[in-house]
């Protein structure tokens, strides 16, 4: 007779073991508050107990306090690990840098958050590969596309989805004057077929020739596309690749997460105004950090958390607090929801 683990399918087995893992921290959450109720209560037996040992009486007395201290934390440590879960929690990202308002600046703007990643991502242990850039005449970039992949990416990724400003004085400026600028962040996860369907009557596509700056032709094949998904409008163009097959597979990839992102947000849109916030929301349409030179602080302007380090922040060192910091306040939002 066949065990049942011989008659699971692949599939099966990787959505039990990935079920598996998910609800072991869980259970010991469970089992560590359970196992602390029931020593509170065997503490509060022995001091109630007139026949019982004085000095355990004692050391029961010294050592109930403490584990009431505790009691709070582990509530809440449960209660977090019970919140409703992203779905997209667990996939990799797709992460897209803009240069917005403010010219060169912008672009060397662009440049320092594409390093600030980078290196949040090498900390993380994350793999971080470019999929398309567009580079700027003096450095940065006017757009590029990232590939994050690792163990939580999006679930930490997601809150970087928004309008970013720096303000600080540009090598090029002779008077010292503090100049604004702007990149757009948006954080998407990357999704695969099983994620969202794309009919091909739905997709124009487009072939043409990769060309560099001032219209030079960087390639003398027709190697370069342009995805159309018809019912959004939303568009995907790749030429990094010298293979018409490479650019296809990278725009296509680009296109499903565009538009899963763009049902994403209209999700997240109608709940975010449930909810009257936007933590986490992925919204782009305003400003979420500001990042200033002069006072070498960075602002968020979400959670009105403002950290003076800002160059341990721009080198991606210190991103992991403001990453924290977000993700306790939605998580506290949450959890105020449910209580209330």
């Amino acid at each position: 007779m066949m065990s049942q683990a011989a008659e699971m399918t692949s599939e099966q087995i990787v959505s039990t073991a990935k079920e598996y893992a998910e609800l072991t921290p869980i259970v010991k959450a469970a089992n560590d508050y359970l196992s602390l109720v029931r020593e509170m209560a065997e503490l509060a037996e022995m001091i109630d107990d007139v026949d019982g040992d004085p000095e355990m009486k004692e050391l029961a007395e010294m050592e109930l306090p403490d584990l009431k201290k505790s009691l709070p934390d582990h509530e809440r440590a449960m209660e977090i690990m019970l919140l409703p879960k992203d779905v997209d929690d667990d996939k990799n990202a797709l992460l897209e840098i803009r240069a917005g308002t403010g010219g060169d600046e912008a672009a060397l703007f662009a440049g320092d958050l594409f390093r600030m990643y980078q290196r949040f991502a090498l900390l993380e242990g994350w793999k971080f590969d470019v999929v398309s850039s567009s580079s700027s005449d003096v450095g940065g970039f006017k757009e590029v596309i990232v590939s994050v992949a690792g163990k939580g990416v999006f679930a930490k990724l997601k809150y970087e989805s928004g309008g970013h400003r720096v303000q600080r004085v540009p090598n090029t400026e002779t008077q010292g004057r503090i100049h604004t600028s702007a990149a757009t962040v948006a954080v998407m996860p990357e999704v695969e077929e099983v994620d969202i369907k794309l009919d091909d009557k739905d997709i124009r596509i487009d072939i043409f020739r990769a060309s560099g700056p001032g219209g030079q032709s960087v390639n003398t094949t027709d190697s370069a596309v342009r995805l159309t998904h018809l019912p959004t409008g939303i568009t995907v163009q790749q030429q990094d690749e010298k293979s018409q097959l490479k650019n296809r597979i990278k725009a296509m990839k680009v296109l499903m997460a565009r538009v899963y992102d763009a049902e994403r947000a209209r999700r997240d849109a109608v709940r975010a105004a449930e909810r009257k916030e936007q933590v986490g929301s992925g919204d782009r349409s305003g400003r979420i950090r500001t990042y200033n030179f002069p006072q070498g602080r960075v602002t968020d302007h979400r959670i009105n958390l403002t950290l003076y380090k800002l160059d341990q922040i721009i080198a991606g060192d210190a991103l992991g607090e403001v990453v924290t910091a977000l993700i306790t306040e939605d998580q506290a939002t949450m959890l105020a929801e449910m209580n209330s």
